[in-house]
């Protein structure tokens, strides 16, 4: 597509690491980044001029929050995401795949997409008394958190939502596992996955032909690769998507893994959950050795800052999570020595920033003690200025660690920053 094009500009030695910028008709994204998420096209408590001043490049939306509220139509009319929020750099939007988990087989649980051994799954289906969603061959239907009122995704309905969207970059539809799915219902589920990754692309490809025809920007599309802890099913997942080129029929849907070779094929590929917070390193190193080096990957939901140095090492160049902000709004801060409670006592006479070398808004402006009071007066000023902060963390975090592979001084950077952010 010549809309977009990923560039590798400096690859780390003895591992799958690299640095880039990948173009997208709203402008670059150099990589590593960190994409800021805003799930019903805004960044909770932050303006979009917020999100920019403190330096992020790229957001992520979501279609099934948005396809709920206000509608995709609503969006399309008002010109699409970028015109609807304001925000006129690069976008992302999920597939909805994920809400087939959360309200699926994690529903009623504790559970995530980065799990422990002794996280609980429902097992207590039975009525649809411990899910929201259920899934078919054909797609998955789901009841709103919103009303109760009955809804159904299928491939082909998440890429007409996500093109009604306009995003830059958005995802082929999938079913996200949990970690502790059996190994038979992981493989069970990544056929699946493939089968709707084919359905994907083929609609893809026809909403594109429509999207050129009005002369709209062009949008990439990234394949989605599963099969939970599992190296063989991770490595299968991982060819047979690399391997997907749009079909001249509708004949490969039937059937698992038969793949037309010819014609077009994903832009650029996402890692979904889930995982073992143990061997997500290892998944995503089994995943990135195969898939084509001249694509850009995205480890979809991972943002704590030991992750991010695990996954850019293991050849990922994109993250994206509602973590920095949903923290914050709890008072929690990402310093450099590790994450901080400012609503703690001890920072009710702290007349210092959150952290004194930091450029960001708040800690130019603010000091732990007025962020603390704002906290404790449960003042909405304080959600706004911890997320700042936090993003602005994370964000520069991706941008450090880019430098420092252009530098060639990953490693002790690495070290350096673990060190002190892990006691």
């Amino acid at each position: 597509m010549s809309d977009f094009n990923f560039k590798i500009e400096k690859k780390l030695p003895n591992n799958l690491g690299r640095a880039g910028t990948y173009s997208t008709p709203h402008g670059d994204i150099p990589t590593p980044a960190f994409v800021t998420v805003g799930t019903k096209a805004t960044i909770k408590s932050l303006s979009p001029e917020q999100v920019k001043k403190l330096g992020a490049d790229v957001v992520l939306a979501n279609t099934y929050h948005l396809y709920l509220q206000p509608g995709h139509k609503i969006v399309q009319g008002a010109g699409g995401l970028h015109s609807f929020m304001n925000w006129n750099g690069p976008i992302m939007t999920d597939s909805g795949g994920f809400q087939v988990f959360s309200l699926g087989a994690a529903f009623g649980s504790n559970v995530s997409k980065i799990a422990s051994d002794t996280d609980e799954v429902c097992t207590d289906t039975e009525g649809g008394h411990c899910k929201l969603a259920t899934i078919d061959e054909e797609g998955v239907t789901f009841k709103s958190h919103i009303d109760g009122s009955s809804h159904r995704f299928t491939p082909e309905s998440s890429m007409q939502i996500q093109e009604a969207l306009g995003a830059d970059i958005i995802f082929a539809f999938d079913e996200c596992t949990s970690p502790q799915a059996s190994e038979a219902y992981q493989r069970e589920a990544m056929d699946r996955t493939h089968r709707w990754a084919q359905r994907s692309l083929d609609e893809f490809h026809t909403l594109q032909e429509i999207r050129n025809k009005k002369n709209l920007p062009q949008q990439a599309l990234f394949g989605i690769v599963q099969g939970g802890r599992h190296k063989n099913l991770r490595e299968e997942s991982a060819r047979i998507i690399k391997e997907m080129r749009i079909t001249s029929n509708n004949s490969s849907r039937a059937e698992s893994g038969k793949v037309d070779t010819s014609g077009r094929e994903f832009d650029g590929f996402g890692i979904g959950g889930s995982f073992n917070k143990e061997d997500m390193y290892s998944v995503v190193g089994w995943v990135n050795k195969i898939l084509p080096e001249d694509k850009p990957r995205h480890l979809l939901g991972i943002g704590e800052p030991a992750d991010i140095f695990g996954g850019v090492e293991n050849g990922t160049d994109l993250f994206d999570c509602v973590a920095p902000t949903r923290v914050a709004r709890n008072g929690q801060l990402h310093t450099k020595d590790g994450k901080i409670n400012i609503t703690n006592a001890k920072f009710s006479k702290d007349f210092s920033p959150i952290e004194s070398d930091c450029e960001c808004y708040t800690c130019k402006h603010y000091t732990r003690a007025y962020i603390s009071h704002l906290f404790r007066a449960k003042e909405m000023f304080a959600s706004t200025l911890a997320s700042i902060h936090n993003l602005h963390f994370m964000v520069q975090l991706t941008k450090d660690i880019r430098s420092s592979i252009i530098e060639n001084t990953f490693d002790t950077f690495k070290e350096e920053f673990l060190r002190k952010y892990i006691k």
